[in-house]
Order: C-alpha cells, then structure tokens, then sequence
C-alpha cells in the first residue's frame, strides 16, 4: 500500500511538474495595441499599402497568414513595406495583436 502511494505521489508531481502555464490571451489587449499600432494602414482589416493584402479571412488564408504563429512573426520581424514590432511591442503584446487580428477576420472585422 505504501508503495502505492508512493509511485502516485511521484506519477502525480512528474506530471505536474512538466505542465506549462497557459498565457492568458487578451484580445481587449489586443484591440487597443492594434488601434496604436496598427491601424493607420490596416484599418478595418485593409490594407492601405498593399491593397491585395488585407487582414481579411480570405487573404490571410492566401497568404499563410492564418494562424496565431504566423501572424506573429510577421508582427515581430515586418516583411516589405510592414515595420518590424520585436523592438516596440513585447512578446504578450504580439500575441494578443495576432489574436485580436484572428478574432476580427472570423468576424467580419466588424
């Protein structure tokens, strides 16, 4: 019985201890740091620069560009005429942007 216990006791903390706390996404966060940040060239999810290029479902999807992963690379390094934003925004940052812009391409950015 005690070794029972024992091997629960272990089982139990080895699992607990390779569990990796989940980030809380903020997509109010999100919203505020796009409408700073982001919005003089995606307002509405357009694009102002590069008009085939918007953040609406359908482009992003074309472009690979429809995953969190995705989105916040191309949020930290820039590409072509986009800034990089690895310097000015932290990494929570990013990741609540790149949500925010998902959440709002499967709205409708509306």
């Amino acid at each position: 019985m005690k070794n029972f216990f024992f091997g629960f006791f272990i089982t139990c903390v080895t699992l607990i201890g390779f569990q990796t706390p989940v980030e809380a996404v903020d997509i109010n966060n999100g919203s505020q740091i796009f409408t700073a940040n982001c919005s003089a060239c995606h307002s509405g999810g357009n694009n102002v620069i590069m008009p085939e290029k918007t953040l609406k479902k359908d482009a992003l999807s074309d472009n690979k560009m429809d995953s969190v992963k995705a989105i916040t690379y191309q949020v930290t390094n820039g590409k072509n005429a986009m800034p990089a934003f690895g310097g000015r925004l932290s990494d929570e940052e990013i990741e609540d942007v790149a949500n925010f812009v998902l959440s709002q391409s499967e709205n409708g950015w509306n």
